[in-house]
């Protein structure tokens, strides 16, 4: 049964010395897709500057915002609405022949159509001793050995809230076995594409209200590419698959291409900047 949602989200940033001239990047809209439709947004800011809505490089909606005057503080808004349909991320065929399921990841043309998912960044990039940390079976299904993985993760990291908006470089998170949803993702993505396996880290909302471990704002999982399947969203820090409790937002290499808000802002001193994000389900 298809359940509609409702998000409020709110941005407060305070500068101790007055802004002059600001640029600010919002990637906060759910993707329409599948299953996910009749997305609604509004969206306002505390100094009634004009909100224009533009494409990323990757094809998702951003909302960029530019104000004429010089602020202290600022406040940005967003109510968002939109219908996400209950798909059973388990339906699609498995009779696959196993062998050639692997030998696809191998072929030349396969590795080039997929290059961009398949190089490491700076946060999912590991040493070559940590690279053997997971391998693959290849008795199994690539399916199944990507749901081993899932778990494996699951176990090996500790859920902790990170302080650090864009996460932690993996040889910590290896080291201490902890981070939050950011790092579990990445970790997931330099494991899967170690054994050939185009990954892309996600970020969007999760409903929470069952009991799912996630960021207060916006949680992490990642999407994996399976010859003769296609593109299946895992959620390592839950180990579960995405599912009717996953709202995308958008997809990447890293954190890096989907963080919430960017901003190029020319002032002095500090600055504080606090997020509150509430998910409502109207089926509920």
């Amino acid at each position: 049964m298809p359940r509609e949602f409702e998000i409020k989200y709110r941005t407060e940033i305070t500068y101790e010395d007055w802004v002059h001239n600001a640029y600010w990047q919002f990637l906060i809209i759910p993707i329409e897709n599948d299953s996910q439709h009749d997305v609604e947004v509004e969206f306002n800011n505390s100094l009634f500057a004009i909100t224009e809505y533009s494409i990323n490089g990757y094809g998702f909606k951003t909302l960029r915002v530019h104000p004429k005057k010089k602020f202290k503080e600022v406040t940005f808004e967003a109510t968002i609405k939109f219908i996400k349909e209950d798909i059973d991320p388990l339906k699609f065929k498995t009779n696959f022949n196993i062998a050639l399921e692997h030998e696809e990841l191998h072929k030349l043309d396969f590795k080039i159509n997929h290059e961009r998912f398949l190089k490491a960044t700076p946060f999912t990039n590991i040493t070559a001793t940590q690279d053997q940390l997971y391998s693959f079976d290849v008795s199994i299904s690539i399916f199944k050995n990507l749901e081993n993985l899932n778990h494996w993760i699951y176990n090996y990291v500790q859920f902790s809230r990170n302080d650090i908006d864009k996460g932690t470089l993996l040889n910590e998170v290896i080291l201490n076995k902890k981070g939050d949803c950011k790092d579990f993702a990445h970790l997931f993505c330099a494991l899967a594409r170690i054994n050939g396996i185009p990954t892309r880290y996600v970020s969007g909302y999760l409903d929470r209200t069952n009991g799912f471990k996630g960021d207060s704002q916006l949680h992490a999982w990642v999407e994996c590419y399976i010859p003769q399947i296609g593109w299946k969203g895992f959620d390592p820090t839950n180990n579960v698959l995405a599912d009717i409790n996953h709202i995308k937002i958008c997809h990447g290499k890293d954190y890096n291409d989907c963080s919430p808000l960017k901003g190029i802002v020319n002032t002095q001193g500090k600055n504080k900047t606090t997020y509150s994000v509430t998910l409502h389900s109207c089926n509920s």
